[in-house]
């Protein structure tokens, strides 16, 4: 077992209120995503409310939506984001989700155990933002091993593929 786990967020702006019909088929897929991923191999953890989705964390803001989760490696949730049925959603974020003119998703380790807050999360995202790609905060574009697996330089890129919800 593994040391570490990856820890993973992923914010993005609503074209419109959650509950508008433009949102509808989004929301009424969430259920069944949500499920694929709990029944994903290497799936860890993800942020929830007690209805059992995220859309009502507006941490980030009253527009935007949140998914924070754990994955015991890069390839789990690559596999999970680029190769199931979550393909099919993200194959539909321009109805429901505005453009993001910064990074939105960023990736890092974890002792594997902890659950990241989403105040953590933020933290790296900002980091990503302000530094790029680093041990500390990265993308499927630039992934680093955990600490104390590898080398310090990026491993691989996994094709530059980014998640979109």
């Amino acid at each position: 077992m593994s040391k570490y786990q990856l820890a993973q967020l992923n914010i993005a702006t609503l074209m419109a209120p959650i509950d508008s019909p433009q949102l509808s088929d989004f929301v009424a897929n969430l259920d069944r995503i949500n499920a694929l991923a709990e029944d994903s191999p290497g799936f860890v953890w993800r942020l929830q409310t007690d209805a059992g989705d995220a859309t009502g964390i507006d941490y980030f803001g009253s527009d935007k939506i949140v998914n924070l989760s754990l994955w015991d490696s890069v390839e789990a949730l690559h596999n999970y984001v680029y190769r199931s049925a979550h393909v099919e959603i993200m194959r539909r974020k321009k109805e429901w989700f505005h453009r993001m003119g910064e990074a939105h998703m960023v990736l890092w380790w974890v002792p594997a155990g902890h659950v990241p807050s989403v105040e953590e999360a933020a933290q790296k995202l900002n980091t990503l933002r302000e530094q790029g790609p680093t041990e500390e905060a990265f993308t499927f574009k630039t992934v680093f091993s955990p600490p104390c697996v590898g080398a310090e330089a990026p491993i691989d890129t996994l094709g530059g593929e980014y998640p979109a919800t």
